[in-house]
């Protein structure tokens, strides 16, 4: 990555923190696969958890040599840091470059910031908790203070007009809808088709508790991809059968209450069979959760962290503690649902 040159920027180095929630699946349906691509079309109910990510972005420098040349070096801690990707295309920096992207094209004869990103990590990575995605999001806010907030103009930037919430959102969704989820926060109904992404809050009352095992091997999201397509194949010859997870409405009507155990009976993923088959031992995980009185177990996203819904935080500790000594699973935690979004940090 270029250092930027000091004869170029005499400023302090302000910097600007942001934070966003990982995220749990509570539905997930996968459409099948369309286009030369195997595009899948997606609905998903995603609730924002208190694991967070909390991005600092600072300004070390200016220059005119293109968005590309902006970062100066990304570091990362908190739990995993030594996992969390630092390189110039992991995901903290598509979201600091894409909201530059957006301010150059917008002010072209703009000087550009050289930036460094470092990266509280407080979500599991690659566990299906969309941790990465809150690392965009996180990223995109911050960003957008650091061009656009106090003490912008005063270094030499605020020479286009900010983007509002809305037009953030949009540029969260182009990034993936696990992004456009994590910057906005609380319980989201999201769809993802070749149309677009589009996101609804959803009303949910009361605060879910929740305990999860994480995995033992990372699972790649492409591989349980393929592996979904490969069983509906088979279920196209009838070699199998074709189950496929419900209407997203019962989920809906379920959030409207704040009594658990209606939620627990409907946490549907249409990726946990394929998950569990390229991870047995995934099964092994889902029977010990119910066998230690979660009130409902799931796969979250791809995979490999099972949610665990529970009753309460002391109840979701108790279902963590039993999970974690029958062995099938890494290491246990617990978490509660959030209402918050990706937000600046005081």
């Amino acid at each position: 990555m270029t250092s930027p040159d000091a004869a170029e920027y005499t400023g302090d180095r302000r910097h600007v923190s942001a934070s966003a929630p990982g995220t749990v699946t509570l539905y997930l349906g996968v459409g099948d696969g369309r286009g030369p691509g195997g595009d899948h079309d997606l609905v998903t109910v995603r609730q924002a958890l208190d694991l967070v990510e909390t991005v600092t972005v600072t300004v070390t420098g200016r220059h005119r040599d293109g968005v590309g040349r902006c970062l100066t070096g990304i570091s990362a801690t908190g739990r995993d840091a030594a996992e969390v990707p630092t390189d110039s295309d992991s995901p903290v920096a598509r979201g600091a470059l894409a909201v530059v992207e957006r301010y150059h094209r917008s002010a072209p004869d703009a000087p550009l910031p050289y930036l460094h990103l470092s990266v509280d990590n407080g979500v599991p990575v690659a566990g299906g908790l969309s941790g990465e995605a809150a690392d965009v999001a996180a990223a995109m806010v911050a960003t957008r203070e650091i061009l656009h907030g106090p003490g912008a103009a005063e270094e030499g930037f605020a020479r286009a007009t900010r983007p509002g919430d809305t037009e953030l959102q949009d540029l969260a969704s182009s990034l993936g809808i696990d992004v456009a989820c994590s910057l906005l926060g609380g319980t989201v109904l999201g769809t993802c088709s070749g149309s677009g992404t589009d996101l609804v809050p959803v009303l949910s009352r009361g605060t879910r508790h929740w305990a999860f095992a994480l995995g033992l091997r990372e699972l790649a999201a492409d591989d349980v991809l393929r592996r979904l397509d490969d069983q509906r194949d088979a279920a196209a010859r009838g070699e199998r059968p074709d189950v496929r997870v419900g209407e997203v409405t019962a989920v809906q009507r379920a959030l409207l209450t704040d009594n658990p155990t209606e939620l627990a009976a409907v946490l549907a993923n249409d990726l946990q069979a394929p998950a569990v088959s390229l991870r047995p031992d995934l099964r092994h995980t889902l029977t010990a959760a119910r066998e230690a009185g979660a009130l409902g177990a799931v796969v979250s996203g791809a995979g490999p962290t099972v949610a665990m819904l529970c009753s309460d935080r002391e109840h979701a500790v108790e279902v963590a503690t039993a999970v974690a000594v029958a062995g099938h699973a890494g290491p246990t935690l617990v978490a509660a649902s959030s209402p918050h979004g990706a937000r600046p940090v005081p």
